[in-house]
């Protein structure tokens, strides 16, 4: 009876999902479907940016969502973008994606300029915005990177409080949903990697991404972002016909903390364990 209680609050169905498709270890609330593959206990780091990433295992996933409040940043004044006055070498993002049938995809929010009333443009970086962002594939679909309208019904700000997704509709189309503080974001995009029954795997990320530097080992900087929190992180999947949603426990995912740990707090509290939830700060520099 436990059990069933831990399941009933912790996976937040859109419908049910029978107890004889659950397996549980019983330790910090974590529990499995049958077959359910697990996640990889490491993967390697990519070059070029500050990131803590939490990634799901390769299996039929269908989406991934979460809340977060956003964080807020201290820039390193010596690192100062030469070609874009006002704004900084290094900048944050917080974002989601998959990675189907070789087709990487990022989604979420970065921070970027905003246009006022008037119709100018900021010099300066001043709100988080939507982005989406699609590899090239195989079939020789085209790689898109893709902004939210410069609009102030789509900028959100350090400390407030957002629900993203990313999800498979159909064969070939994935949704995205940003919300929250009154605003919202969605759209639908054409990624031939991904389909109903195929395997896949989904992240979310909270990142310092450094301009002109992908591929390179990380610039030092004394860049801090810091108090981001979240909420709770789900992982969608379909059993019997119905769309669920499985939280994104600690067994659920491999930790990447890159390009080393030493530049990451990560805190999470206890009940934060078995629903996706954490405190993320990232410094460029060790202490």
């Amino acid at each position: 009876m436990k059990f069933r209680l831990i399941v009933f609050l912790g996976i937040l169905l859109n419908g049910c999902v029978s107890s004889s498709k659950l397996s549980s270890n019983h330790k910090d609330a974590e529990f499995y479907l049958k077959d359910e593959v697990r996640p990889a206990l490491q993967q390697n780091c990519f070059l070029g940016a500050y990131y803590r990433k939490v990634v799901s295992s390769r299996d039929y996933w269908k989406g991934i969502e979460g809340e977060v409040i956003l964080p807020f940043m201290e820039f390193d004044e010596s690192r100062k973008n030469s070609q874009k006055i006002g704004q900084y070498l290094d900048n944050p993002s917080v974002y989601m994606g998959g990675d189907m049938d070789g087709q990487e995809t990022d989604i979420g929010l970065t921070w970027e300029v905003i246009k006022y009333e008037d119709g100018s443009v900021s010099q300066q970086r001043l709100a988080f915005r939507p982005f989406f962002r699609r590899a090239a594939h195989s079939s020789g679909q085209m790689s898109l990177w893709h902004y939210a309208p410069a609009q102030k019904e789509y900028y959100w700000y350090p400390g407030e409080k957002v629900y993203m997704s990313v999800e498979i509709i159909e064969d070939k189309k994935l949704r995205m949903v940003i919300s929250g503080e009154g605003k919202y974001y969605e759209e639908v995009f054409d990624c031939e990697g991904y389909k109903l029954n195929e395997i896949g795997r989904f992240k979310r990320v909270n990142a310092i991404d450094q301009v002109r530097n992908e591929g390179k080992d990380v610039q030092p900087t004394r860049t801090i972002v810091k108090g981001a929190h979240w909420l709770y992180t789900n992982l969608f999947r379909d059993l019997e016909g119905v769309r669920v949603r499985l939280p994104m426990h600690k067994g659920r995912y491999t930790d990447m903390r890159c390009p080393d740990q030493a530049y990451f707090d990560i805190r999470q509290e206890k009940e934060e364990m078995g629903k996706g939830g954490e405190k993320i700060e990232i410094r460029g520099m060790i202490n």
